[in-house]
Formats: C-alpha cells, structure tokens, sequence
C-alpha cells in the first residue's frame, strides 16, 4: 500500500509541476513562438518564452493575470487557470499590421515595400538601440550601407551613390531640414537630430526629388521620431525610459530620458539627452601621419606649442550636446487627429580639428579654429484627416518653422586677429498631401511651400586690445530662397505580382540676395534667380515567383542654387578664397537603377542592385575672376579666386549587394558590401574622380539570439584609394591623408573587427555592451580629418517603466 501511494504521491508532483510550464503558439500556423514576453499586470513579474515557445510560470499565482506581448502578435490577456484549464496552451493572433513591412519615404504615406521600385534601407528603434550610435552620422554609418565622413568629433557628413551634402536631403517627421545654406563642402547638420528619440529611419538611395524637391540627387535620409501612445483602458497609459552610456575612446558621458503619458485622447511625449564628448582617442596600429603630435595653446596672451604626451589622443575634439523633445498629440475621432512636435537641439563650441593640425613653413597655422554652438529647434504641426470622398482618402497638412545658428570663428597662430561669422535661418514650410485608393491603385498627390531667409553678419576680435571691427560676412545678409511645387505620384498594380510607380513634379525657385560692396568691389549688386524645374520617374517591381523579384526605375532630380552657392564668401582651402556667382542655374541629374531579389529558400536572402546616374550642368567651385582680376586678398593673406559655377557633367555607377543567411534558427549571417565609381569632367575635357564617389565598403555580421541575449560579432571594412585614384580636390589636401612610397597622399584600406551584446534582464532592465575596433586599428575613413576611435568599450543601461 504504501508502494502504491508513493507512486501516486510521485505521479500527482510530476503533473503539478508540469503543469507550470505552458507552450505559446501561433493560431494560424500551429508553430511555437519564441520571445514572447510573459507579465503579471503590474509588471513586478516576468518571463520568456524560449526557442520551442515554452516558459515556466511557476513564479506567479493562479489567479493572476497575465499579459502575453510579441512583436508580430497581438498583445493577450488570460489567468493562468484558464491556462492550465486549457491544458497549457495560449494562442497568439498575428498582428496584421506588422505582415507587411511598409515605407513612408516614396510617398509620404504608408506604403508596401514590396511594391516599391527603389532601394530603401529602414532601420528601428530597436536596431538603433542595438548598434549604440553616439550621433545620427554614426546611426546611418552604423547600417553599412551609407558612407560617413568627418571632419571633427562633431560632426558626420554622409555619402550616398557618390553624392553628398546638398546633394542629399534629409527630413525629420517629414520636414526638410535642408536650408538655402546647405552647402557643398562636408556638413555636419545630421547631428543635431538625437538618436535616441529616432523611432525609425528610412534612408531613399538614389533621386527622389518627386515627392521631395530640390537636393534630393544622391538620396534622402527620413528620420522619424518618437509618438505619444494613447491609453486603451480607463486609467492613464504611463511610460518611461532612462538611459545612459559611457564609451572608451573619447570617454563620452550619456544620459538619456523620455516620459509619455497618455490618455482616450490626448497623449504627451517628453525627452532630454545631455552628451559630453571628450578628446578622441585614435588606434594603435595604422599611418604615423595621423598621429598628433603637438598642439597650440596658450599661456599669458602667448600661442605656443605644445608637445602632445600621448599623440594618439587628438587634441582637442571634445564638446558637449543637449537634445530636447516635447510631442503632444490628440485624437478627435476616428478621422481627425492633430500631433505637435517640438524639438531642440544645441551643442557648446566645438573644435574644427582637420584645421588645427596644418602647418605652413613647419610651423602650426592655426592656434584657434573652433564652430560656435550649432543650435537647431523645429515646431511642426501635422493634422491628418481620413475621408472618403472623391478627392482623397486620406489628407495630411503639415506646418513647420525651423531655426538654424552657426558660427565659424578661426585664428593664426601668432596673430591677434580672430575672424568671425554668424549665420541664422528661419525656415518656413507648408505642405498638403493627399491619398486617393482607385481599386487596387494608389494616387498620392500635394504642394509644397517653402521660405528661408538668411541672415548673416560678420566681425573680428582681437585678443589683446578686445577690440572688435565688423567685416564682411559669409552669405549676403537677409538674402532669401523660395520654393513652390506640385507633384503626383500613382501607383498601378498591373497584376497581383506586377506593379508600376510613376510620378512627376514641377518646382519653382526663387532667390534674392543683393551684395554690399563695403568691402569686396563686386561687378554686381544683386542675384535674382527665377528658374523652374520639372522632374518625374517610372519604376516597375516583379515578383517573377517565389524566388525571384525584380526592380527597375528611371527618375530625373535637380538642385537649384542656394544662397550658398550664389553668396558666400569663404576661405575654401589655404591660398584660395570662393566668391559669389549671381549667374548659376540648376543642375540635373538621371538615373537608372535595376534590382533583383533572390530567395533560394526561406533561410537565404540575396540581394543585388546596380545604378547609374548622369549629373548634367554641375554646380562645381572652379577657379574665376573677379572684376578680372584673379586674386584678392583674404584676411591678409593674398587668395586665388575661385567660384561655384556650371561647369562640368559627372557620371556615378556602381552596386550594392546583400546576403542574409539564418544558419541556424538562432544565428543569422548578414553581410553587405557597396561600390561606387564617380568621373567629373574639367576643364580640360579631362575626366578625373569625383570627389564623393566613396571606396568599396560595407560589413559582416554574425548574430546570435537566445531567449534575452543577443549578441553580434562583425567586422567593417573600407577599400583604399591610391593616388590617382583621388579627386584632385583631394589630391591638394596632404594633411589629411597617409603617404604613400612616392610622398603622395593616399587613402589607405582597414578593416575593424568588434562584438556586441545585449541582455534583457527582464521587462524593465536591458544592458547593453561593445568592444569595437579590438584589434586597435588606426585609421581615417576616406576625406575625414579625423581618426577614428582605437579600441572602444561602450557600457549602455536601459530601465523602463
């Protein structure tokens, strides 16, 4: 008998126990999920589910709630009685929102990515979280797939297709950021847009000047940022996130933190990040000529010289930032909401290092040269009406003003004399957009208005008397830009596997700047341009079978001279000075692009896409004259004169090539790699390298995933440019570059190798760590005037509530 119960007694534990652990699966598919997040409704409990869907629920008790949360399915709710009733089996619904993944970019409106013609990188929140960018340029750089350059700490200017800067648009909540101001020397305006408060990214490679306007040649960047979430229940929806960050290599400080609360209605979105940088340390095995050796400073009203102790720190690249973000939305009905968005973002001076290491007669040229805080805010209203009328079913109006600072301020070394200038734009723009569904067919049309006006002053100080002289500015003070268009793209599914994307736009510019000859004799007091520009495209996508998916797509885009352009005034490289140039017209770029999808099997991914783009009437700085003279002087020093002029057609080709590959089911090989080949015609007829036309680059990743640990092995990789192989712009520029056998500068090859890891504690705690560049490699990415970092350790810790 007592055999007897002990076998019973053994029987009813083990049922007990197996009783705790339930198995998750999906209603359609009869298939396991794995990740799901397992919580009691006050969150103080939780679990995950593994790689067979199962997870132990013994932690909590059987009259509790518990709520079931995955990324692709429906959130559930069930007791866990009810569970163990329902002999341990919860079913989860596929979320059908998230069975397709859809763009904003082509559009403005969501939009299938399968039925789109062009290439279109898109990155999450979660991604970005992952990668652990310092800045925006180090978020896009982080995808492989776009080309950064830096000139300082502060800084990133990326390179698309062999175009760069305001060649390439970017937009943030669907608002160009793009000013008359933009420039086609390196920018470093991305920064000033927080990582952090990014939801999602959307990088359009190739033209998309159809639905987006002037500059938009090489490709757009679209930075979407975070959305109050409402509350579905009666009680307030209460969310909030810390974050903070300490990286290695330049001993960066980040803290990080964002509130919502929402409610039936109204919700409300708050952030700050604060950044501190400090001086950047580059690798130990690379070319001796980026070392930094010595550095000016200053004792008792004296520059001097000062020895570096360590060369591999790079004095001084430091400086601080602080973004901030205030989101209001409200929900009047089922068709009408109304979303605010504020943002702000400001940074201390910061150096502007590729100017503080050239040297002439041996001897350091500058002993200051620093930008002054780069501040941008943006207000945007945006209201979005469903309808279903004839016109549109759905309509957006956008609202936005946006303000921009920036100041330049540089001194030799030796003299008393500092030289400044100050820029401020105000920048208004008003669009409407619209959506109409006709069938199985899309239209999307809208117009757009756009005003900046500019203002621009200029002085110098000397340090030793404080005396302070105006002097000529960079841009011609309350000069302005204007842009008007309408644009239609339509969207014909043809078939069920065949679909065609075709539209047009027609923008007109206007711009005034009048000069004043206080101190430069211009031969002329004013420009006045008055110009249009029609662009349209075509682009058919396949699905041929399950296999196969084919893209092509023809597009034409322009860029208008800005008050950049046609205005400034600015030393562009030692001994040479750029004047302004009332007399430029747009210039035109076509493209061609053809991709193809290839998927073998559902584990192997391949992708392949080759472009080609003809930039016709460029605007390109070319040596000019001034009232026939060819040298003037420039802040004491005697200057060639140089200009922006239409004066030479380019030719970019290349392709970008990916493979993704789950090996296992918790390990995943992905792998992208870009080449890019550039020609500029000049003056000679002669075709020699365009100047952003990037070497082959690209990078690897070994991603593995377990329950809540991710962790990524990868390395990033960059070709070499010989000396030939530069454009002769950067043939000049010694400085920035290593030395080959014969004394010329040349970019070499590198490659890093680095690891990350990421493990969720539970629902509220996420650590994140990265070793980078392990084996300490010293290098530059191709025309950066800064190294980047040596080995770098990254600690990053996420509470959320």
């Amino acid at each position: 008998m007592r055999i007897l119960f002990s076998a019973l007694f053994t029987v009813f534990v083990i049922a007990i126990s197996s009783a705790q652990e339930i198995i998750v699966i999906d209603k359609d598919s009869n298939l396991p999920i794995s990740n799901v997040m397992i919580l009691n409704k006050s969150r103080s409990k939780t679990v995950v589910t593994n790689s067979q869907g199962k997870a132990d629920v013994s932690k909590f008790e059987t009259e509790e709630l518990l709520v079931f949360t995955h990324v692709s399915h429906l959130t559930y709710t069930i007791s866990k009685a009810r569970i163990i009733s329902n002999k341990s089996i919860v079913y989860l619904t596929e979320d059908q929102n998230n069975l397709q993944e859809v763009v904003l970019s082509v559009a403005k409106f969501e939009q299938d990515l399968t039925l789109v013609p062009q290439k279109i990188i898109s990155l999450e929140a979660s991604e970005i979280q992952f990668s652990n960018p310092q800045t925006a340029a180090d978020l896009l750089e982080n995808s492989g797939k776009v080309f950064v350059q830096k000139s300082q700490l502060g800084g990133g200017s990326p390179m698309i297709r062999g175009f760069a800067t305001n060649r390439l648009l970017i937009t943030v909540d669907g608002v160009r950021m793009n000013t008359a101001i933009f420039r086609s020397g390196n920018l470093q305006n991305v920064i000033s847009i927080d990582p952090l408060i990014v939801d999602k990214t959307e990088v359009l490679l190739g033209p998309g000047s159809v639905v987006y306007g002037s500059d938009a040649v090489g490709g757009v960047m679209n930075f979407y940022t975070l959305q109050p979430k409402f509350s579905r229940e009666e009680n307030a929806l209460v969310l909030a996130n810390a974050y903070t960050r300490y990286s290695s290599a330049n001993e960066e400080g980040m803290a990080h933190a964002n509130f919502n609360i929402g409610f039936e209605k109204w919700a409300f979105l708050s952030a700050v990040t604060y950044s501190d940088f400090g001086n950047l340390k580059m690798g130990s095995h690379g070319p001796k000529e980026y070392l930094r050796y010595e550095y000016a400073s200053q004792e008792n009203g004296e520059d001097i010289t000062i020895q570096n102790p360590d060369p591999k720190v790079q004095k001084p690249t430091g400086y601080e930032q602080i973004n901030l973000l205030q989101k209001v939305k409200f929900k009047a009905n089922e068709d009408w909401d109304f979303n605010l968005g504020l943002l702000y973002s400001t940074t201390s001076n910061y150096p502007r290092y590729d100017r503080l290491y050239r040297k002439k007669n041996g001897e350091l040229r500058a002993a200051e040269w620093y930008y002054g805080p780069q501040s941008w805010f943006l207000g945007n209203l945006k209201i979005n009406k469903k309808g279903n009328s004839q016109l549109y079913d759905k309509a957006q109006f956008t609202a936005a003003y946006q303000y921009f600072e920036e100041s330049r301020h540089d001194r030799d070394f030796g003299k008393e004399l500092r030289y400044n200038t100050q820029e401020q734009v105000d920048a208004y723009s008003i669009n409407l957009d619209f959506e109409k569904s006709i069938d199985e067919n899309s239209l999307f049309y809208g117009a757009e208005y756009v005003l900046n006006n500019v203002h621009s002053s200029g002085n110098t100080y000397n340090i030793t008397t404080e005396e302070k002289q105006e002097t000529a500015s960079r841009y011609p003070d309350a000069s302005s830009w204007q842009s008007m268009a309408a644009y239609a793209t339509y969207l014909w599914k043809i078939q069920a596997n065949l679909s065609l994307q075709s539209g047009v736009r027609y923008s007109h510019i206007l711009l005034n700047a009048n000069f004043i000859d206080e101190f430069y004799d211009f031969p002329f007091q004013k420009a006045d341009i008055n110009t249009g520009a029609l662009t349209g495209s075509i682009g058919i996508n396949w699905q041929q079978n399950q296999f196969f998916n084919w893209r092509l797509n023809l597009s034409t885009a322009f860029r208008a001279p800005n008050i950049d352009d046609v205005g400034k005034i600015f030393d562009s490289e030692p001994g040479a000075v750029v004047v302004p140039n009332p007399d430029l017209k747009p210039e035109y770029a076509y493209n061609s692009e053809m991709g193809l999808k290839w998927t073998p099997s559902e584990k192997i991914k391949l992708e392949l896409a080759g472009f080609y783009t003809l930039l016709d009437n460029a605007m390109v700085r070319r040596d000019f004259n001034l009232n026939g003279l060819t040298q003037v002087d420039y802040q004491g020093e005697p200057s060639r004169v140089q200009a922006i002029q239409n004066a030479a057609n380019a030719y970019v080709y290349g392709f970008e090539a990916g493979a993704e590959l789950d090996i296992i089911k918790s390990l995943q090989l992905k792998s992208y790699i870009t080449y890019t080949q550039g020609k500029e015609e000049q003056d000679d007829g002669a075709k020699k390298p365009l100047r952003h036309a990037a070497p082959i680059f690209g990078n690897t990743h070994l991603v593995w995933t377990k329950n809540r640990l991710k962790l990524d092995l990868f390395g990033e990789y960059n070709g070499q440019f010989d000396f030939d192989e530069l454009a002769p712009s950067e043939q000049s520029k010694d400085y920035l570059y290593a030395t080959d056998r014969n004394g010329n500068p040349y970019s070499p090859s590198w490659y890093t190798l680095n690891v990350t890891g990421q493990y969720e504690f539970d629902i509220n705690w996420t650590a994140t760590a990265s070793l980078e560049n392990i084996t300490d490699q010293r290098y530059r990415t191709y025309s950066s005037g800064i190294s980047a970092a040596g080995r770098n350790l990254i600690l990053a810790l996420k509470y959320s509530l």
